[in-house]
């Protein structure tokens, strides 16, 4: 039998140090979070002081700051590493998520993720998923558009979608409502229930409360389906709600949008944000002390530097991906919702010159105030089709098409899955019956027949 025997062993390793860190933690931070960052940072730093606010102006030509480059060079050493074994998973989860708020659905899973021992293909195409998941937890992104983006068989993402939808929430990256109850039943080990059974096949009758129906459709009695009914309403047809924002906070637009007659204008809500300073009176600290004294206080004010520096290298990106996605979406802009054109995250972070993971983490949690009304940075980033005149349509587009149609239907002779089909075609935009039918069940619409008359 071997012994036990030490072996000296050198490796490269990724490494980020607690400032970057919280250059990390302030990009990310919307406007509520920030202040706190900000009191934190202003109790520990005696050099620093808050100001008066003032609009700063940007330079968009401003070469990259230090801190700019430091993040570039961090995330290219990533490029060149195995971005999904377990330690760079470990890696990531430990320096870029945040500290200063509960996860959101993604980070949640994502976590989840990290944590197990996927190939890298598997995990690429897992990440791609929960990309995709909305704030109920459904997947809105179909098989097919996730295999075409990363160019890999459709029966490959379907493979990996059922391991996702054995993450917790139970319930989570469903397609419909009734695939959602029955990954919870499952979960709870009913699969073989009579609650499998009514959710499966009777799912409308259920929510015609017709559970004589129901009854004699499975050959049992009525006190069953009744039981079988209470178990179904305690399950949850929204798993990914847990981990939404408080739905009371108040909206602060970080980014206003605004037309001036001629052209769309980008600013941002600066007035919000606190504006620091060296105190000069810490820098006169310097002359007349020990070299002990002046070395801590060269310390403290090269950390309050570093710090203001990630406050203006986090308005700088925030301020170049909204006017990227003003350029990008300006028919939204001018037109509404049902004219969002598909963009990726990684379109904008090439236009603007950073890394994609810089994109997601500056839009996350912050608004725009737009002519069309407030909307989170994230909701302009969606996939979608080509329409018959070779232009692109978001998904959030053909959702839109979908409100609009049922909206202005005879409710006495409410359309059809395939109707709305038929006429999403007439427009152009070709999709399939099943991909009305999940896009109207994200919207709250009920199938016809349950229209009818309303």
């Amino acid at each position: 039998m071997a012994g036990m025997q030490q072996v000296a062993k050198m490796a490269l390793q990724q490494s980020l140090s607690p400032q970057m860190q919280q250059s990390l933690n302030i990009l990310q931070a919307p406007l509520t979070e920030l202040r706190q960052l900000v009191d934190t940072e202003l109790r520990a730093n005696p050099a620093l002081e808050e100001v008066a606010p003032e609009k700063p102006v940007l330079n968009e030509e401003a070469p990259a700051s230090n801190l700019e480059d430091q993040w570039n060079e961090y995330y290219s050493q990533r490029a060149t590493a195995e971005p999904w074994t377990r330690e760079a998973l470990e890696r990531r989860q430990h320096f870029l998520d945040s500290q200063v708020r509960p996860p959101t659905l993604t980070e949640h899973l994502l976590e989840q993720l990290h944590t197990a021992s996927w190939p890298r293909e598997e995990a690429t195409i897992a990440a791609e998923i929960i990309g995709n998941l909305d704030d109920g937890g459904y997947l809105r992104a179909s098989i097919e558009e996730i295999a075409a983006n990363l160019e890999v068989p459709a029966t490959d993402v379907e493979t990996i979608l059922g391991k996702v939808q054995e993450f917790d929430p139970a319930g989570v990256a469903a397609r419909t409502l009734s695939e959602c109850l029955l990954l919870q039943l499952k979960a709870q080990g009913r699969q073989y229930s009579t609650e499998m059974r009514i959710v499966r096949h009777y799912l409308d009758e259920l929510g015609r409360k017709k559970l004589s129906e129901i009854a004699k459709a499975l050959d049992l009695e009525i006190p069953e389906i009744q039981r079988a009914a209470e178990v179904i309403a305690h399950l949850d047809p929204a798993p990914g709600r847990t981990f939404a924002p408080d739905s009371n906070q108040i909206v602060t637009p970080e980014v206003v949008v605004e037309y001036d007659g001629e052209d769309y204008t980008v600013s941002l809500n600066s007035d919000e944000v606190p504006r620091l300073r060296i105190s000069d009176s810490y820098k006169d600290m310097l002359a007349g002390n020990s070299k002990e004294v002046r070395d801590y206080l060269r310390d403290k004010i090269r950390t309050g530097n570093f710090f203001i520096k990630s406050i203006q290298q986090r308005q700088q990106t925030i301020m170049n991906i909204a006017r990227e996605i003003v350029v990008r979406q300006r028919e939204f802009m001018e037109r509404g919702p049902t004219h969002l054109k598909p963009m990726t995250m990684g379109q904008v972070a090439d236009a603007v010159g950073v890394h994609e993971t810089t994109v997601s983490r500056a839009a996350a949690g912050k608004f725009m105030l737009t002519p069309q009304g407030i909307f989170e940075m994230k909701y302009f980033f969606t996939h979608g089709y080509t329409n018959s005149d070779g232009e692109g349509v978001s998904n959030e587009s053909v959702r839109q098409a979908i409100a609009q149609i049922v909206k202005e239907e005879n409710p006495k002779i409410p359309h059809s899955d395939q109707d709305i089909v038929t006429m999403l075609s007439g427009r152009g935009i070709k999709v399939a019956r099943r991909t009305v039918a999940k896009y109207r069940e994200q919207l709250g619409i009920l199938p016809s027949h349950l229209r009818k008359g309303f």
